[in-house]
């Protein structure tokens, strides 16, 4: 019986701590350091309306918008519950499809781009299927047509861009990247 009991207090103890007081502190903490984040980062209209997160990516098919990643996660892809990414090898007739297809997409959208000039994020997915950046050189592949499409100067469409460009993490970490929502929200304004 006592051997019951204090397997019973040392579960209930461990439950506690672990199941509640654990998660309610790094909780807290995330909150400080973290503020976006923790919420998702969502980011907002004037009018007060969510127009998307910050840190999952979506999908922008009018030429008047930049265009993001390919994304295998769910049906239709950026389905944020079902993340993933395609797991097909370069030697996949599947995977070696899809890059045909993708290429051509890109090419027909962006006529100013020729077949060795394609930036390899515009045509592959990432890892979660769900990345919200690309490369400051896929940006600026689809300058040329946004810029016809919204009537707009390409140089000043360049600057734009390379104001949206985001350094490595901490300054250490990967590689340049440019957040397409924020981007496109920045272009309606």
């Amino acid at each position: 019986m006592k051997l019951l009991y204090r397997s019973l207090m040392a579960t209930l103890i461990l439950g506690f701590i672990l199941c509640g007081a654990y998660p309610l502190l790094v909780y807290g903490v995330g909150s400080i350091l973290f503020h976006d984040q923790i919420r998702g980062g969502i980011l907002f209209s004037k009018e007060g309306k969510s127009i998307g997160a910050n840190l999952i990516g979506q999908s922008f098919t009018s030429a008047k918008y930049f265009h993001s990643r390919p994304s295998s996660a769910g049906d239709k892809g950026y389905d944020a519950a079902n993340s993933s990414g395609s797991n097909l090898g370069p030697t996949n007739q599947k995977f070696y499809d899809a890059l045909k297809a993708n290429i051509d997409t890109v090419l027909k959208e962006n006529p100013s781009l020729h077949r060795g000039q394609v930036p390899g994020d515009l045509v592959t997915g990432s890892a979660s299927g769900l990345d919200p950046h690309i490369s400051p050189e896929a940006a600026l592949a689809q300058v040329d047509r946004i810029a016809a499409a919204r009537s707009l100067d390409p140089a000043r469409l360049r600057e734009v861009v390379q104001a949206h460009v985001e350094g490595p993490q901490w300054g250490l970490f990967g590689d340049p990247v440019v957040n397409v929502l924020r981007l496109n929200i920045d272009l309606d304004k």
